[in-house]
């Protein structure tokens, strides 16, 4: 499968690695430029790009930057992508890096948000992972160790599309329901930061208050 990753700090970084340690193709890029992910493509054999690039006939597609940083990509930017092409969101709001934003002080879930700017349905995962866990915690298939990540969207096939993904790195999912219950994963939640595996998962979301806790809202507006 070939694979686009927009964003190379250490959840694009682990992401390239695991993707492309089981066979798939991958490009990834980030703000700087090609020529300063020279090391991560050496490591990986992954392939370098600018944004504009990076989705060239992607089936999938991993945006992994900073929350404030999504209105700034390209308004174009799927429009190499392949045919029924999977987004998948990792980031997550947080005010002291991302300034205020009305819309989800509001309510509005995360990665709804980040639908809206990039123009196309996304799938959450991966928000609330250790990124170390993503190259250090990969288990077998069964293994009763094997960590769970929710995963939330609307397209079902894309939703199946990115369990499948996360299956092949080393990790169990569990569907999270659609894009509107994503909330129920976001920062200070009880799934947010959980290693733990299936049962426990779905039960930290079952438990989750769709109440902004405080440390993860913004104090005043601009």
């Amino acid at each position: 499968m070939k694979i686009g990753i927009i964003g190379a700090g250490q959840i694009g970084g682990n992401l390239t690695r695991r993707l492309t340690a089981v066979g798939h193709t991958v490009s990834v890029a980030n703000s700087r430029g090609p020529h300063t992910l020279k090391d991560l493509a050496e490591e990986t054999g992954a392939t370098p790009a600018t944004v504009a690039d990076v989705v060239r006939d992607a089936q999938v597609v991993v945006v992994t930057i900073p929350l404030k940083a999504v209105p700034d990509l390209p308004a174009d930017l799927f429009a190499g992508a392949a045919d029924g092409f999977a987004v998948i969101d990792t980031n997550n709001y947080y005010p002291q890096r991302d300034g205020f934003i009305e819309e989800i002080e509001n309510g509005l879930p995360e990665s709804r948000w980040v639908e809206r700017h990039v123009g196309h349905p996304v799938v959450k995962a991966f928000n609330g992972t250790y990124a170390e866990d993503i190259v250090a915690r990969l288990r077998p298939a069964g293994a009763p160790d094997r960590l769970a990540v929710p995963v939330a969207g609307d397209d079902e096939a894309a939703k199946r599309t990115v369990r499948e993904l996360i299956d092949a790195i080393g990790f169990d999912t569990v569907d999270a329901g659609g894009l509107d219950e994503s909330w129920r994963q976001q920062p200070d939640t009880p799934v947010y930061g959980l290693r733990e595996g299936a049962d426990a998962v779905t039960r930290a979301l079952a438990e989750a208050s769709p109440e902004r806790p405080a440390a993860f809202r913004a104090h005043r507006e601009p």
